[in-house]
């Protein structure tokens, strides 16, 4: 099969975190830039890393990338670049999503319309036609110009890979699916060891927990755009890498995953969530308050979301809620502990520095991970 630069985008301060499940995939990275990843594989990767990664926004097929400092130059690149090769004569095409950054262009608008102008050209020309239907499958185009250098890629996820299809109970302002296991694999936890969130909300932490507990891939379940391309990924492809992706699933019940919330319908959601993604089973959900947080075992982990005054109500009660989790983790010695919030006195009101800190993106949110690290467990003779 032809080889393919694709591009995955994330959140930003996570592209480490995307760059090594691209390589555990077994594709080469290509390079790595502020919120993506290029890296290079064939018409399977585009069905796997849709299927397999659990944190990447969406995969890209790179189409082309140029640098343009009028328009005048944005529509004859754009028009050099052989879309007569991706697209069939009815294809749906538009640049669905355009980003610029410390750029000459920077009109979305524009931008759309003269890369439009541009594709239609060139199909127009090579399929002898002034005419183009459009009736066919759609290939959305996301259009980046960072400094003056224009990459445009085909968008073959469609919805976004955080929509996992498990979350049926909404919840106000919950974390996202690809952001929530970003996060876990930036720490050291693994399913033979505990895991608590206590204020779990939707679920979200401990649900993709219990899928790479699972080993459960988080695309398996839904569909994608790029499903209709058979010119580009062939069905036969998507058949075999959702065979495989089933075959891998083993369901472990001795992993001890435990959420809590205040609010008894935000447990309810996350058992419904949970229900849903097929780890019902693996996740203790209970009401509990954290001042209540205790667990009888060693060397555990707390992941979680706590609230950090996304609503206004709760701004009175943040120094409240964040004292009381520092007094419970305080009581798990041995314990570590990663939160991601956005509430700048978070460190003092938990009574401990963090060990570490990591700036991210939590959409137009600036929030930190905080790492409280406990001792290393002995070794297992």
């Amino acid at each position: 099969m032809e080889r393919l630069e694709l591009i995955a985008p994330c959140h930003f301060g996570l592209e480490a975190v995307l760059k090594r499940e691209v390589q555990n995939l077994g594709y080469r990275v290509i390079r790595v830039e502020d919120g993506r990843v290029h890296f290079e594989g064939d018409a399977g990767a585009v069905a796997a890393a849709n299927i397999f990664l659990r944190s990447a926004e969406r995969i890209l097929i790179k189409a082309g990338e140029f640098k343009a400092m009028s328009f005048d130059e944005l529509f004859e690149e754009t028009k050099a670049i052989p879309w007569e090769y991706w697209f069939p004569k009815d294809a749906k095409t538009w640049a669905a999503k355009v980003s610029s950054v410390k750029s000459t262009l920077y009109s979305p608008s524009d931008i759309q319309r003269i890369i439009k102008k541009a594709i239609a050209d060139r199909l127009g020309s090579c399929y002898k036609t002034e005419w183009l239907p459009e009736t066919g499958a759609s290939y959305p185009l996301r259009v980046s110009i960072n400094k003056d250098i224009v990459t445009i890629g085909i968008d073959t996820t469609g919805i976004s890979l955080h929509k996992r299809g498990y979350r049926v109970s909404p919840v106000i302002a919950p974390i996202s699916e690809t952001l929530a296991a970003s996060l876990i694999l930036l720490t050291p936890w693994k399913k033979d060891r505990i895991l608590v969130d206590p204020f779990c909300g939707s679920g979200t932490f401990l649900i993709e927990a219990a899928m790479m507990a699972a080993n459960m891939a988080p695309g398996a379940g839904r569909n994608f755009l790029s499903e209709t391309w058979e010119s580009i990924v062939p069905k036969n492809v998507w058949i075999e890498t959702r065979e495989k992706a089933k075959s891998a699933v083993h369901i472990v019940k001795d992993v001890d995953l435990q959420g809590y919330d205040i609010d008894e319908e935000a447990v309810r959601f996350s058992r419904d969530n949970a229900r849903a993604a097929g780890v019902e089973e693996m996740i203790h959900f209970q009401r509990r308050e954290v001042r209540d947080l205790s667990h009888p075992k060693k060397y555990g982990f707390i992941i979680t979301n706590p609230p950090y005054g996304e609503r206004i109500e709760e701004n009175d009660n943040l120094p409240i809620i964040y004292r009381e989790l520092g007094e419970a983790y305080k009581k798990l010695d041995s314990w570590s502990m990663y939160l991601i919030t956005a509430y700048e006195d978070a460190e003092r009101c938990i009574g401990r520095k963090a060990d570490k800190n990591r700036k991210i993106y939590n959409g137009m949110i600036k929030t930190y991970f905080y790492e409280f690290l406990g001792p290393k467990p002995p070794r297992r003779p």
